[in-house]
């Protein structure tokens, strides 16, 4: 099973001999060995989605809220407005990241399945498929044929190879689209819920204030955490999620002053 999980590169480091370097005089103690090709996963993107739901519900609510109290009008309508935003904005992220999961797990499901009749009808040419894909990767025919026989030996292996390498997905992990939508939807609204929350107690430029102040916090973290995320300096990433929501939350404000004083 270690290449199901690891993929073929992992499966050759673990199957294939490997220089003794602390024979030769150059134990690192494991550190170097540990240390090379160590990546962040960047395929799960779980608390990544979450993070620009989180982005996403904040820009859009600092946003609407600026625009309306722009205008000037009760504490109540802005109130309303933000409480409007929220609501759809959240309900859309969530149906439309339910939409298009489900497309995508049903398409995957279905190449899967092709895949698994493929392997039952024909395993000899599934082999030496998968011998082709990784000596056209610089794999030695020898070793190729060898590692594909191997993992075509288990048809539960074969078809998790077989999926990561011709669909980029492992069988086991597609997602879910029901956890997904219930994902964006808490994500939204719990950026949303910042610039609102001001609102439910006070109103006027005290409240636009103290929306404008919060928003900015939720935005230098969010840009830290987006920085932990792509690996980029903490300041400059708090720095653009700053520069950018100001942008969207100064427009809009403008706007709705423009209006609220032509209307």
């Amino acid at each position: 099973m270690s290449a199901a999980r690891f993929g073929v590169t992992g499966f050759l480091n673990r199957n294939t001999d490997q220089p003794n370097t602390k024979a030769a005089g150059n134990d690192t103690g494991g550190a170097e060995v540990m240390g090379h090709g160590e990546h962040r996963d960047i395929t799960g993107g779980a608390a990544r989605a979450a993070v620009f739901g989180v982005s996403d519900g904040l820009v859009t609510n600092v946003s609407l809220i600026l625009g309306v109290a722009g205008a000037h009008p009760s504490g109540g309508f802005v109130r309303l407005a933000g409480l409007a935003g929220l609501v759809a904005g959240s309900f859309s992220m969530a149906l439309g990241e339910y939409v298009s999961m489900r497309a995508q797990r049903e398409l995957f499901e279905r190449e899967i399945t092709i895949e698994a009749e493929e392997i039952a009808k024909r395993p000899e040419s599934e082999t030496r498929e998968l011998s082709r894909l990784y000596e056209s990767r610089g794999v030695p025919r020898d070793l190729a044929d060898q590692i594909s026989k191997i993992l075509m030996s288990d048809p539960k292996v074969a078809l998790s190879i077989h999926s990561m390498e011709e669909l980029g997905v492992h069988p086991d992990s597609i997602g879910s689209p029901i956890q997904a939508a219930v994902s964006s939807f808490l994500a939204f609204a719990l950026g949303a819920i910042i610039p609102l929350f001001a609102w439910f107690f006070l109103a006027g430029s005290t409240a636009v204030w103290i929306s404008i102040g919060v928003s900015f916090v939720a935005s230098v973290l969010v840009g830290g955490a987006l920085a932990v995320f792509t690996g980029r300096s903490i300041f400059k990433s708090a720095a653009r999620q700053v520069l950018l929501s100001s942008l969207a939350a100064g427009v809009t404000y403008l706007v709705g002053m423009l209006v609220g004083h032509t209307a």
